[in-house]
């Protein structure tokens, strides 16, 4: 499946040959942090980012969506993903009823990307429509079990008792309110955020403030997201020499839904009592050379479900180039 997905990301870097493209590869693991593996335990993502051309055919939709212009439109993204999820004792055959379910999930996303830059502060807005599958179609199961064969970790014995196979539709929307100065000889961006999104997957609604601290804020944009959240346009402009920001950002979400807590839709499947309100802070860096960009992310979660025995950490780490 992971391969499948891979061709696919090639083949959309293929039809998009026309503009340039920025390509990242982005992985999420509780190994890189100091938290344990469980929970949210492995993601990884492809992303092709590009500004479409006059005519692609992203700018006729957003001529389409209320509150959007195909003239403004400032990029798109391609977007391919698995993610696992386990509960702490992953050595146990039986169900675990007070924890977790096992999980995998695979899919496919486009986000449109929106910039409006003002006098000392811009808009930014993203939209995004997710397509996936829920279930022992992911993947999952054995990604994990080669993964820790070939590193001589824990065998996971659990598996059977994943959540079963579902398709998956969901759409997100987040906008963010940048305000722009210099501090000390360096530049600085703050301000909050707000957003929502809709699906069998998840549907919730989210508020945050975000602050980035560097040099060249104006050659690169966002703050990086750890799943569910989106990170909106997060991105560089190549060829600008060296450049370095650091960034913190807290997000609230109150969640009406999120089917890897909650269970199947329309099967019985294993489940636990998930907590509606659930909060994220995280800290980070980024260095940017011409043409690359490496970023890292390290991220707290409180509590996602009423017996969790404490909260979860995991780092993310994204690897980007232009060609």
């Amino acid at each position: 499946m992971i391969r499948y997905c891979c061709w696919l990301l090639l083949a959309f870097v293929a039809t998009s040959t026309s503009a340039d493209g920025l390509l990242s590869l982005k992985v999420e693991n509780d190994a890189f942090s100091a938290g344990g593996d469980r929970h949210y335990t492995n993601g990884i993502e492809g992303v092709w980012a590009f500004e479409p051309p006059e005519e692609h055919w992203t700018r006729s939709l957003a001529e389409r969506l209320p509150g959007w212009s195909g003239s403004s439109l400032v990029g798109v993204t391609y977007r391919f993903g698995q993610q696992m999820y386990t509960p702490s004792d992953i050595e146990a055959e039986a169900l675990i009823k007070d924890d977790r379910p096992y999980a995998g999930l695979v899919y496919g996303g486009v986000s449109l990307l929106n910039n409006i830059q003002h006098d000392d502060w811009r808009l930014a807005e993203s939209l995004h429509l997710d397509v996936g599958i829920v279930g022992p179609a992911s993947g999952a199961e054995a990604l994990q079990k080669g993964a820790h064969r070939w590193i001589g970790s824990d065998e996971p014995r659990g598996w059977d008792n994943q959540l079963n196979n579902e398709l998956v539709v969901n759409l997100a929307y987040q906008r963010a309110w940048v305000f722009q100065q210099e501090l000390g000889g360096l530049d600085v961006e703050y301000g909050p955020s707000s957003g929502f999104a809709l699906g069998n997957l998840y549907t919730y609604a989210s508020s945050g403030l975000g602050l980035r601290w560097g040099e060249g804020l104006d050659h690169s944009f966002g703050i990086p997201a750890v799943a569910p959240g989106y990170g909106g346009r997060s991105s560089f402009k190549r060829d600008q020499g060296f450049g370095w920001y650091v960034f913190t950002a807290v997000e609230g979400r109150y969640m009406a839904r999120n089917l890897l807590l909650d269970g199947n839709t329309f099967e019985d499947s294993h489940s636990v009592e998930r907590r509606d309100w659930v909060g994220d802070a995280l800290v980070g860096a980024a260095l940017t050379w011409d043409r690359w960009q490496l970023t890292y992310t390290y991220l707290w979660r409180t509590d996602e479900f009423e017996e969790q025995d404490g909260f979860d950490q995991f780092g993310s780490i994204t690897l980007s180039t232009w060609f």
